[in-house]
């Protein structure tokens, strides 16, 4: 996320994540002040930033470091018409108050001119310390500790303020909104871009990219789902409500202006004219697990004994493999994104066989990013972010065949019995357990 917002900005990610190992404390190296505080706008994975005046393993080293800091670099946050407060943040750990002020009283040697005050300060200090990750395992002294001036926070009361619980029209499978920023996030969503889901729902990703001022479209084969009719998923609810749709989700935030439409519409045969008009498309695909992987087909009762239907025929039960549906999904965003636009897409897999020669490929398409969250102890799926960096020609359309991913990705269209046979061995075990 953090990436794709430097990128966003103008800035750089120079920071190696190997020499931070799994720390929470990240060292960036970001040209102004004003590129940190557009960042601290956008996150939602980033709880604040500080511009940093010194660090070190030990108190010694940060106090060595702090009088190498220019002085020239301090004076307008210290003179004597400014106010200010010191704040100590601990990660893993929690110090008495007599702890944190030995902890402020050290720090005399800084050339402070300016008041305390508690409540209004004008410039905020901060004394961080890294006590590892392992709430087992709590250390003495800190791994690391750092010294800085608060710049601005990060934007995780979105996750709340958000919240599924709250919206006013959901369905079995809608995206958390947390990872509904994350995702618009990873998709570089900026003003008055346009914000495709092919796979709409209830509408949880164009609300976030909503939120950061894009138009948002979406289509979905659901026609229920499109229209807010049908069973509520909401408990002790049974039907949904006459205005319970994805219209009136935008709407409860303060978002309707930026609702262009959601139509019925089936991902596998997009009716959209040739050309470029997105620069986002934002989805999660269904899996097959709560939700169905389906495409439309004729009513007409297939002839038995003719294997062979006419072209113009298409059945009314193909089955639509999760392959064929992420590289159709693929081609439609080689096809229809502005070049240097983004797909932003969750690919579940079975995480034994998992390899990254799996994620699906597309010569117009550059993978920028691919992350893993855990769905149970044998599946996960992976946040997968794409660049179209290249035009699409129609020879493209059928480079994925030809590409050595495909074969291996193919093994995922059984990733709902490998899911299912997870969850039945757990109960079996779970049923003897109970029984002995």
């Amino acid at each position: 996320e953090i990436k794709s917002l430097l990128s966003l900005f103008g800035g750089q990610f120079t920071n190696s994540q190997e020499t931070y190992g799994k720390s929470p404390f990240w060292i960036l190296s970001i040209p102004s002040e004003d590129i940190a505080r557009n960042l601290m706008k956008r996150t939602v994975c980033a709880k604040s930033i500080f511009e940093l005046w010194g660090h070190g393993k030990s108190p010694e080293e940060l106090y060595s470091s702090l009088r190498n800091y220019p002085v020239e670099k301090m004076v307008p946050f210290l003179h004597s018409d400014s106010t200010y407060k010191i704040k100590i943040h601990t990660f893993n750990k929690t110090l008495t108050q007599e702890e944190k002020i030995k902890r402020i009283d050290a720090l005399e040697f800084l050339p402070f001119e300016g008041k305390v005050n508690l409540k209004k300060p004008q410039h905020i200090f901060s004394i961080l310390e890294d006590y590892g990750l392992d709430p087992n395992c709590i250390p003495e002294n800190p791994h690391n500790i750092y010294f800085g001036r608060w710049i601005a926070d990060g934007q995780r009361e979105l996750i709340e303020s958000y919240s599924v619980k709250k919206r006013h029209f959901i369905g079995n499978t809608s995206m958390d909104a947390g990872l509904s920023f994350i995702m618009a996030n990873h998709g570089k969503v900026k003003e008055n871009d346009i914000v495709f889901d092919p796979f709409v729902g209830t509408g949880g990703l164009l609300i976030a990219s909503a939120h950061f001022g894009a138009y948002v479209y979406g289509t979905d084969i659901d026609y229920n789902t499109v229209h807010g009719l049908g069973k509520a998923s909401r408990k002790n609810q049974k039907w949904r409500g006459p205005d319970e749709n994805i219209r009136a989700n935008l709407r409860q935030y303060g978002l309707e202006k930026y609702y262009l439409d959601v139509l019925v519409s089936d991902a596998s045969k997009p009716s959209w004219r040739k050309g470029t008009y997105f620069d986002a498309i934002i989805t999660d695909p269904p899996y097959g697990i709560r939700e169905s992987t389906r495409r439309t087909g004729s009513q007409k009762e297939i002839p038995k004994g003719i294997e062979k239907c006419p072209e113009s025929h298409v059945p009314v039960s193909l089955s639509y493999h999760l392959s064929d549906m992420f590289f159709d999904l693929l081609n439609f965003a080689a096809e229809t994104l502005v070049l240097g636009g983004r797909l932003v897409y969750w690919l579940p897999v079975y995480t034994p066989e998992y390899t990254e020669e799996m994620v699906p490929w597309h010569p117009c398409l550059k993978l920028i990013s691919n992350c893993e969250q855990k769905l149970s102890g044998r599946t996960s799926r992976r946040l997968i972010t794409m660049e179209k960096v290249k035009g699409f020609e129609n020879r493209d359309q059928y480079s994925h065949l030809l590409s050595d991913h495909f074969l291996p990705y193919q093994g995922h269209n059984s990733f709902r019995e490998k899911y299912f046979s997870g969850v039945t061995k757990r109960i079996a075990k779970e049923e003897k357990s109970s029984q002995e």
